[in-house]
C-alpha cells in the first residue's frame, strides 16, 4: 500500500516537474537579461547623479572663493588697525556678502593670533580665541591655498547648524602671516540639495574630504564622520585619485552599494553618488513580479492545478496515514485501560492474598522457637513487603492508586530519605542535600513524594553516565517575591533538583512530561517516571518545572503548597489503642474468610472482640439486632453492597459508631476519603491497624 501511495505521487511530481521546466527556463534567461538591464541603467544614473554633484559643488566652491576674494580686496591694503577702525562698515559689507549667497553662514578676518576682527553676525566681534581651530592654524606655518575644514559646531555666544570652514590665508606685503580670511560654510546646503535629486529609491551623495571626512552626506548622518583608512573607497581613491566606481559594503551603515566618486578641480574634495545594492536588486525584482502577474499565467494556471492534485493527493494520504495512527493509538489506550483494569482487579486479589501469606506468616512467628522456622517465616514476610510494594508500584503505573495526603513536615521527610537516594545512583554520583533548619508543612501523599524524588533521581542518574552530582534544596517561595509560576498564587514550598549532566535538548523539552514518552531504549524506561511527577504535583495543588540547557545539566522544580496546618506528631500506637478500645466490640465485615480471619487475629491483639460478617447485608442485620457493637471494620470491595455504602449507612442511622474501610483497591477508595472515612490500605499490618485504630480514638475523643 505505501508503495503504491509513493509511485502515484512520484508520478504527479513528475508531471509537475515537466509542466515547470520550459516556463521556468524561459523565466530564468528573461530575469538573467533584466537583471543586466537594470545594473546597466543603475551605472548609467549614478554617473549622471555624479556629475550633477560635480556641477554643483564646482559652482558653491567657487562662489565661496569669490567672497574670501572679495573680501580679502576690501582689506588688502589695510593693517589690522585700520581694519579694527573700519569694522563697522567691514562688518556691513561682510554681512552683505554673507546674505547674498545662501551656503555660506559667515564671514570672518582674523589677526595673526586668531581674535576676529570683522565678522558679518555681529559688530563688535568679541574677544574671543580661534587659533585652535583648524580653519586658521593650518595657515599658519605656510601658504596652503584653499583650506577645507571639518565640520564644527559654533562657539559660544553663537549658535544655530554646524559649518565647516573654507578659508584663505591673509600674507603682507613681504609675504609673512598677517591673519586668516574664512567663510562658514553649511553642510546643510549640499545635503538639502542631496535630497531634492535623491528621487531614486536608495541614492547615495556624499561630499568627502579626501583624507576621509563626510563634510556632508544623504541620507544624513552626524558630523565628523571618519571613512575608515582601509575601507574600498579610500583605496580606490588612492589607487584611481581623479575618478572611479567600485561596489563595497559601507563600514557606516553597514549597506551594500555602487558608488561613483570624482575629485574636484583645485580642491582636496570628492563627490560620490551612488545607490544601495538593495534598492537596484528590487528594481528588477519589480520587472520580475511583472514577467510572473503577466508573462506567465498559463503556465501559473497549469501548475496550480497540478499542485492542487498533487497537494489533494498527498492530504488523502496523510488522513489515511493520520487515521492508521489514531487507530493504533487506540488500540495502545485500549490495550492500556485493559492492563490498568487487569491490574487493578488482580491488585485487590493479590492484597487480600499478601494479607493472608503475611498475616499467617506473623502469627507463626508468635509461637515458633525453631530458629531456623524463624528465618524462613522472617524471608516470607520480606517477600511480602517486597510484593506489596510491587503492587503499589502496579496501581501507580495504572493510575489508580488512591492519594492519601496528609500534613507532613517536608524538612525532615526529605532528610529521612537520603538513605533510598543514595541506594538508587552509582557510587561516582554524589548527592548533595541543601535544606533549611526550619520546619516546611504541606499536604501530601508521603508516599507519592518520595516516588517522585526517587523518579527524578534517578532520571538525573541516567543523564550522568559518566558520574557527576545531584543536588536537593529545598526553600519557600511566595507569589509577591517572584519565582512561582504565573499561575500559582500564595506562599509554596519548592524542591529542586539538580543535575550536572547532559541536559535536555530544546526540541523535546516541552514533551518530557507526556505520557509514556522517553528517549531511553525500550528496555531502559517506561515514560511514565516524569508523568507521575507531574501528576502527583498537580493533583497536590502544585506545578512543576524544568530549566536545561544541553551540556549544562538540568533543575526540575516541584512547587507544593505550604499548610497553616502542623504536622501530626504520632504517639506510639500500642498504649494508645490499648488505653481507648480495650474490650470494643468490632464488627468486622470482610466477604474473604481468610483475610477475615487476620484481621479478626489483629483486632483481638489490639484488645478488641471481634464480631463477624460476610457482607455488608448481614452487617446491617447485626446492627440492627446488637446494640454493643463500638466500632465498624469493613472491607470496601464486596460483592452486592460495598463497604463505602455500608459506611454512608452507619453514619446516617448510628452516627455514635465510628467506621474504618479497608481497601487493596477500589475505585471507591478515593471518594471514601474524601467523605472523611478513615481508610486502611491493604495489605496492612497488625501496626498500620493499631495505628488506624489510635488515630480513630484520637477522632473519637475530640
Amino acid at each position: 500500500m505505501l508503495a503504491a501511495h509513493q509511485q502515484s505521487i512520484r508520478l504527479l511530481q513528475g508531471v509537475l516537474v515537466a509542466s515547470v521546466a520550459l516556463p521556468a527556463l524561459l523565466f530564468a534567461y528573461a530575469c538573467w537579461q533584466g537583471y543586466n538591464t537594470t545594473q546597466a541603467v543603475a551605472a548609467r544614473q549614478i554617473a549622471q547623479s555624479r556629475d550633477v554633484l560635480n556641477e554643483h559643488a564646482l559652482k558653491v566652491f567657487e562662489a565661496v572663493d569669490r567672497s574670501i576674494a572679495e573680501t580679502n580686496e576690501i582689506i588688502r591694503d589695510m593693517s589690522d588697525a585700520q581694519i579694527a577702525e573700519n569694522a563697522a562698515k567691514l562688518h556691513a559689507r561682510l554681512k552683505k556678502l554673507a546674505d547674498e549667497s545662501s551656503q555660506i553662514k559667515s564671514l570672518w578676518i582674523f589677526d595673526r593670533t586668531g581674535h576676529a576682527l570683522v565678522n558679518s553676525l555681529d559688530d563688535p566681534s568679541p574677544p574671543i580665541d580661534f587659533s585652535d581651530r583648524d580653519y586658521f592654524k593650518s595657515h599658519v606655518a605656510r601658504d596652503i591655498g584653499t583650506f577645507v575644514g571639518s565640520v564644527l559646531r559654533p562657539r559660544p555666544p553663537y549658535g544655530g547648524a554646524p559649518f565647516f570652514g573654507v578659508s584663505h590665508r591673509r600674507t603682507s606685503a613681504d609675504g609673512s602671516f598677517t591673519g586668516v580670511i574664512q567663510a562658514s560654510v553649511l553642510p546643510e546646503y549640499f545635503e538639502g540639495f542631496y535630497a531634492k535629486i535623491g528621487r531614486e529609491p536608495g541614492s547615495y551623495y556624499s561630499l568627502i574630504r579626501e583624507d576621509g571626512l563626510l563634510l556632508a552626506r544623504y541620507p544624513k548622518l552626524d558630523r565628523n564622520t571618519w571613512l575608515a583608512p582601509q575601507g574600498d573607497l579610500i583605496k580606490a581613491m588612492r589607487a584611481k585619485p581623479d575618478e572611479g566606481t567600485v561596489s563595497l559594503v559601507s563600514k557606516i551603515d553597514g549597506l551594500e552599494r555602487t558608488v561613483s566618486y570624482l575629485k574636484l578641480p583645485n580642491l582636496p574634495l570628492y563627490v560620490v553618488a551612488g545607490r544601495d545594492a538593495a534598492a537596484v536588486r528590487a528594481e528588477w525584482l519589480a520587472q520580475v513580479q511583472g514577467h510572473l502577474m503577466f508573462g506567465l499565467p498559463s503556465t501559473a494556471v497549469l501548475i496550480v492545478v497540478i499542485a492542487l492534485a498533487l497537494g489533494r493527493t498527498r492530504k488523502l494520504y496523510d488522513e489515511e496515514r493520520r487515521r492508521q495512527a489514531a487507530e493504533e493509538a487506540l488500540k495502545q489506550s485500549q490495550r492500556l485501560e485493559a492492563l490498568g483494569q487487569l491490574t487493578g482487579g488482580v491488585a485487590h486479589d493479590f492484597n487480600n492474598l499478601l494479607m493472608v501469606i503475611g498475616g499467617s506468616a506473623k502469627k507463626l512467628k508468635r509461637s515458633e522457637q525453631d530458629p531456623k522456622q524463624l528465618r524462613s517465616l522472617e524471608m516470607i514476610d520480606l517477600a511480602v513487603q517486597k510484593a506489596e510494594s510491587l503492587t503499589k508500584k502496579l496501581l501507580s503505573f495504572s493510575r489508580r492508586r488512591t492519594l492519601l495526603p496528609q500534613v507532613i513536615d517536608l524538612t525532615s521527610s526529605i532528610d529521612s530519605l537520603r538513605g533510598v537516594l543514595a541506594q538508587s545512583v552509582t557510587g561516582d554520583i554524589a548527592l548533595e542535600f541543601d535544606l533549611p533548619r526550619q520546619m516546611i508543612a504541606v499536604k501530601v501523599d508521603p508516599s507519592e513524594l518520595e516516588i517522585a524524588l526517587l523518579n527524578l533521581t534517578l532520571n538525573a542518574r541516567d543523564a550522568m553516565p559518566d558520574g557527576g552530582k545531584i543536588t536537593f534544596s529545598l526553600r519557600r517561595v511566595h507569589a509577591i517575591n517572584g519565582g512561582l509560576p504565573a499561575n500559582l498564587r500564595g506562599e509554596f514550598a519548592a524542591i529542586s533538583v539538580t543535575d550536572s549532566g547532559e541536559g535536555i535538548p530544546a526540541a523535546i523539552r516541552e514533551r518530557i512530561f507526556e505520557p509514556f514518552f522517553t528517549t531511553k531504549a525500550v528496555d531502559k524506561g517506561t515514560g511514565l517516571g516524569l508523568s507521575q511527577v507531574f501528576g502527583f504535583v498537580n493533583q497536590s495543588q502544585g506545578a512543576v518545572t524544568v530549566h536545561s540547557e544541553t551540556g549544562h545539566g538540568a533543575r526540575f522544580n516541584m512547587y507544593l503548597p505550604v499548610s497553616a496546618e502542623m504536622p501530626v506528631v504520632r504517639a506510639p500506637a500500642t498504649d494508645t489503642a490499648s488505653a481507648n478500645l480495650e474490650h470494643a466490640r468490632v464488627l468486622l465485615v470482610e466477604d474473604n474468610p481468610d483475610v477475615g480471619t487476620i484481621a479478626a487475629d489483629y483486632l483481638e491483639q489490639c484488645g478488641c472482640s471481634v464480631v463477624r460478617a460476610d457482607n455488608a447485608e448481614i452487617a446491617i442485620e447485626t446492627l440492627n439486632r446488637r446494640n454493643d457493637i463500638d466500632l465498624v471494620f469493613s472491607d470496601i470491595a464486596m460483592p452486592g453492597m460495598s463497604g463505602l455504602e455500608l459506611g454512608r449507612l452507619v453514619r446516617d442511622h448510628y452516627p455514635e459508631i465510628p467506621v474504618v474501610l479497608a481497601s487493596g483497591y477500589s475505585d471507591k477508595a478515593a471518594r471514601a476519603v474524601e467523605e472523611g472515612f478513615l481508610l486502611l490500605e491493604k495489605p496492612y499490618s497488625l501496626d498500620a491497624m493499631r495505628r488506624s485504630l489510635s488515630d480513630l480514638a484520637v477522632r473519637k475523643s475530640t
